[in-house]
C-alpha cells in the first residue's frame, strides 16, 4: 500500500503513535449524513404505520435514506479499496468483505482510504438512528457497542436461500443497497429480497409472499423474529453487481440502556439450527425420511440368491446396459465398491431404453411450462418442503396432497398412512409419457431382480427402501446439507450406514449436446459430499463452506457429481458425511432430473452371533 501524502508528513513521534481519523461526530454531523426526511416525526410515523401493517411479518423499507453525495463516495471507496472473498456453501454463493465492525481500530493509513465508509458506519450505529429504528420497528432498545456489518456483492449466479437470520443476539436485520446510482436496477436482473410466510412457526411456506427489487440508497429492514422472519435473496441473473451493506442491530449488551439479564441466552435458544433439529417440526417435512421395510420373504430371497437366473437376466437386460450384467465385470465392480464405498456406472441404461427416455424428458423441457410455485405442481408430482431445508419436485408413489397446516395434520395424524406403490400409480393414473417412464424406472428399482443385482454389485443386502423420482428446476430447487438418518424407521440395521443410489438423468448434460456448463459447476445442480468440520479458533466461517478464495479450498470435499446423463452412482454413507444438491441456477439450460434411492442394509453379524451363542452353550 502506498502511504498517503499526509502520512508521509508525520513526525517521528507521530509514527510511534498512528494518527486516528476524527471519530467524534456531533449530533449535527450524524443528522447531515442522512436524508433530512428521516428526522421528521411525520415521516417516522408513516414508516411505523407501514411496518405495523406489513406482511408476512414486520418489515419495512426507506428510499433515499442517506445523503446522496456521501453514499456515492461510500460506493467508490468500496469498489476501489475493499477486497471481496468468494464464499459458497449449500445455502449461498456471494462475494463478501470482512466484518466492518473493526474500522475503529484501524490506523490512519487504513482509514484515510475509507473515510466515507467510516462515516456511514458511525451514522448507522449512532444513538440518533438507533432511536429511529427502535421507534419504527417497535423492537425495543438496540446496542451501540455491538456492531455487525459487512459489504456483499452479488454478481451473476450469486444467491442466498431461505433462512430467518436468528443467530445470537441479533434484533434487527438491515440491507442498504448500493447498485449503480445512475441506473435503475430492473426486476429481471434478479437479486430481489423475498419474504416468506410461515405455515406454522419455524416452518416457512415454499412460496414467497412479496419481494423488494433493490435500488441505490434504499434500505430494507425487519425485526429478527425466531421462526417467522424467513427470507432469501433471489439469484442475480445478469452480468451486474448488486452491491449492498448487510448488517444487524443487536440487543443491548451489559452496561447499556435496555440490557436485560438472560435475554441473549433466551434468544440463542430459538436459533434456526436448534429448530431445524426439532423432532416436533419434522411432521412438516416432505418427503419423509422413511424407508419402507422389504418383506421377510423377499429379503430371504435376496439374501439366499447366489446367482441371477436367466429370467432375471432377461428382465434386467430390458433396462440395464449388458456390460453391467457380465459376471467378470460385476466381480470387478464389487471389489472396487468394497474398497472405495463408491462406484459410478456410466451409460447405465441400455442404448434403446436411454434413447427413448432422453427424448421424452427433452420434450417436457421444451414443450411443457415448468411449474414456478407449489400451486402449479400437480399429480403425480409433489413439492419438497420446507424451503429452509429443501425444494424440488418429486414422485414417491403416493397421492398428491396440499401443504397447509390442516392438510399436513390430516395426512400425519388422521388420514390413511399410504404406502408407496408405483405399479398402482402407473395403472391408475393418466400419466404423460415422460412421467410414465419415470414411474416405470421406479418400479424397476423396487424389483426383486434389481435388488439381487444390487447385492452382487455392492456386497450389501438391502433391508428397507425409499425411491424418489426428482426434478430440480432452474432458479428454484436445491437440498441443503444433511446427514444420514439410519434410525428414521425405528429399526436396528447394520452400523450407521445407508446404501444410496443416484441415477442422474439430466438430458441437457447428455453427450453430444452443446458444451455443457453443467460440467463446470457454475449452473449448480451438482451432488456434493463433504466431511463435517469444525472451524478453527475464533473463525466464524460457516462449516458448510466448501468453495472460497482460500488456499485450502475444497479440503473437506469427499465427492462431487456434476449433472450427468444416464449415470448411476452407488455410495455407502455414514452419519459423518454431509450431502446436498446445490441450487440450480436460473441460467441452467434445463432441470436436473434424477432418481434417488436409499436402502438400510441388513446386518451380516446375525449369523456370526448365532454361531457364537451356540458355541457358548
Amino acid at each position: 500500500m502506498t502511504p498517503s501524502k499526509r502520512s508521509q508528513e508525520t513526525t517521528a513521534s507521530d509514527e510511534s503513535s498512528p494518527k486516528k481519523l476524527n471519530t467524534n461526530f456531533t449530533k449535527e454531523d450524524i443528522e447531515q449524513f442522512f436524508n433530512g426526511q428521516i428526522w421528521k416525526s411525520e415521516f417516522q410515523n408513516e414508516i411505523q404505520k407501514q411496518v405495523k401493517e406489513s406482511s408476512p411479518y414486520k418489515w419495512g423499507t426507506i428510499k433515499n435514506l442517506m445523503d446522496d453525495t456521501l453514499l456515492r463516495q461510500v460506493r467508490k471507496e468500496v469498489l476501489s479499496e475493499i477486497a471481496f472473498t468468494k464464499k459458497e456453501t449449500d445455502i449461498y454463493k456471494v462475494y463478501q468483505s470482512g466484518d466492518l465492525a473493526n474500522l475503529s481500530g484501524l490506523d490512519w493509513n487504513d482509514l484515510s482510504r475509507l473515510p466515507s465508509l467510516y462515516k456511514l458506519r458511525a451514522a448507522i450505529y449512532s444513538q440518533e438512528f438507533r432511536d429511529v429504528v427502535s421507534k419504527i420497528t417497535g423492537c425495543g432498545k438496540l446496542s451501540g457497542v455491538k456492531t455487525d456489518m459487512s459489504v456483499n456483492t452479488y454478481t451473476k449466479g450469486c444467491h442466498l436461500l431461505t433462512h430467518d437470520d436468528v443467530i445470537g443476539s441479533r434484533r434487527v436485520s438491515f440491507i442498504l443497497y448500493l447498485p449503480d446510482p445512475d441506473k435503475v436496477w430492473k426486476a429481471q436482473y434478479g437479486g430481489a429480497l423475498r419474504l416468506f410466510p410461515s405455515v406454522v412457526p419455524n416452518v416457512p411456506h415454499t412460496d414467497f409472499e412479496c419481494k423488494l427489487v433493490p435500488q441505490f440508497n434504499q434500505i430494507a429492514f425487519f425485526t429478527v423474529q425466531p421462526g417467522l422472519s424467513f427470507h432469501d435473496v433471489e439469484e442475480v441473473r445478469e452480468e451486474k453487481h448488486r452491491l449492498s451493506i448487510q448488517g444487524w442491530f443487536h440487543i443491548p449488551q451489559p452496561g447499556e440502556d435496555g440490557f436485560v439479564e438472560g435475554e441473549q441466552e433466551k434468544t440463542e435458544a430459538l436459533s434456526t439450527l436448534q429448530q431445524l433439529q426439532s423432532k416436533e417440526l419434522q411432521e412438516f417435512d416432505f418427503p419423509k425420511s422413511i424407508r419402507n421395510e422389504i418383506n421377510l420373504l423377499e429379503l430371504k430371497t435376496i439374501e439366499s440368491c447366489e446367482q441371477l437366473t436367466e429370467r432375471e437376466i432377461e428382465y434386467l437386460k430390458s433396462f440395464i446396459n449388458p456390460t453391467y450384467l457380465n459376471l467378470t465385470h460385476i466381480k470387478q465392480l464389487c471389489e472396487f465398491f468394497g474398497n472405495e464405498s463408491l462406484v459410478e456406472l456410466k451409460d447405465f441404461f441400455n442404448e434403446d431404453y436411454a434413447s427413448i427416455l432422453k427424448e421424452l424428458l427433452r420434450d417436457v423441457e421444451i414443450n411443457t411450462e415448468t411449474p414456478k410455485n407449489s400451486l402449479e405442481v400437480s399429480h403425480p408430482w409433489k413439492i419438497a418442503v420446507p424451503p429452509h431445508k429443501q425444494r424440488f419436485m418429486y414422485i414417491d408413489g403416493t397421492s398428491h396432497h396440499g401443504l397447509t397446516k390442516d392438510e399436513i395434520k390430516f395426512i400425519n395424524e388422521v388420514g390413511p398412512q399410504e404406502q408407496p406403490n408405483f405399479t398402482l400409480l402407473q395403472k391408475s393414473s393418466n400419466l404423460n409419457p415422460a412421467d410414465s417412464k419415470l414411474v416405470e424406472i421406479c418400479e424397476f428399482l423396487k424389483s426383486v431382480a434389481f435388488k439381487k443385482w444390487l447385492k452382487f454389485i455392492t456386497g450389501l443386502i438391502p433391508a428397507s427402501e425409499q425411491i424418489l423420482a426428482r426434478r430440480f428446476r432452474p432458479g428454484q430447487d436445491f437440498i441443503l446439507a444433511t446427514t444420514t438418518d439410519v434410525d428414521a424407521d425405528g429399526n436396528d440395521y447394520e452400523e450407521d450406514v445407508l446404501l444410496e443410489a443416484t441415477l442422474n438423468l439430466t438430458p441437457t448434460a447428455a453427450t453430444g449436446s452443446k458444451p455443457s456448463s453443467w460440467e463446470s459447476g457454475e449452473f449448480g445442480g451438482y451432488e456434493l459430499c463433504m466431511a463435517q468440520t469444525t472451524p478453527d479458533g475464533d473463525e466464524e466461517d460457516d462449516p458448510a463452506i466448501y468453495r472460497s478464495s482460500k488456499d485450502n479450498e475444497e479440503d473437506s470435499v469427499l465427492y462431487t457429481s456434476q449433472c450427468k446423463w444416464n449415470s448411476l452412482t452407488l455410495m455407502a454413507r455414514d452419519s459423518s458425511i454431509l450431502k446436498f444438491v446445490k441450487y440450480v441456477s436460473i441460467n441452467a439450460k434445463g432441470s436436473r432430473w434424477d432418481i434417488s434411492c436409499q436402502w438400510n442394509i441388513k446386518a451380516d453379524k446375525e449369523q456370526e452371533e448365532e454361531e457364537e451363542t451356540k458355541e457358548e452353550q
